[in-house]
């Protein structure tokens, strides 16, 4: 199981770098235009996935900053929102390359972003949930660059990263 989450950490990263890439491409207002995703528009999806990282890992890790509310706008200038999803990605490839295979057993306790409710749960349902949660709107992003560009935005699939790995 391990093994799976540090493949799921170097997928994210390959992913989020290919779906920046593709992203750099846009004009500012390209960026920012309101296709239909469910935070409008790709930067608001690009900022959205940053803000959950940092909730999450500062509930797995005890650390880090984050916005009170998951529509937060974080960066508005693509340059500085690459350079934090970048540094965010080393921090998660870090902590699940550190990680045990005991330690994705151990239970933790966070208060909910939302309501005040407390939250226990074991670690590895809750670090896949971030890995699944960053598919799902990294594909909204991606459909997002289909309809600004009307092109073929890059392959995402994670058979093209383990096979670039391999």
């Amino acid at each position: 199981m391990l093994a799976q989450f540090q493949h799921f950490a170097g997928y994210n990263a390959w992913t989020n770098q290919r779906v920046y890439e593709a992203t750099a491409k846009l004009t500012e207002e390209q960026l920012w235009c309101d296709v239909g995703l469910f935070f409008q528009s790709v930067g608001g999806t690009l900022n959205h996935l940053l803000v959950t990282d940092r909730v999450w890992m500062k509930r797995f890790t005890g650390t880090g900053d984050h916005p009170d509310k998951l529509s937060a706008i974080v960066h508005r200038d693509f340059g500085e929102l690459r350079a934090a999803r970048e540094a965010e990605d080393r921090r998660i490839l870090s902590y699940v390359n550190g990680l045990t295979l005991a330690r994705l057993d151990d239970v933790f306790t966070y208060r909910k972003m939302t309501t005040p409710d407390m939250v226990t749960s074991k670690l590895w349902p809750d670090l896949l949930h971030l890995f699944n949660h960053q598919t799902h709107h990294r594909g909204q992003a991606h459909t997002g660059l289909s309809i600004l560009t009307g092109e073929e935005p890059p392959q995402l699939d994670m058979v093209v990263y383990a096979r670039a790995k391999s």
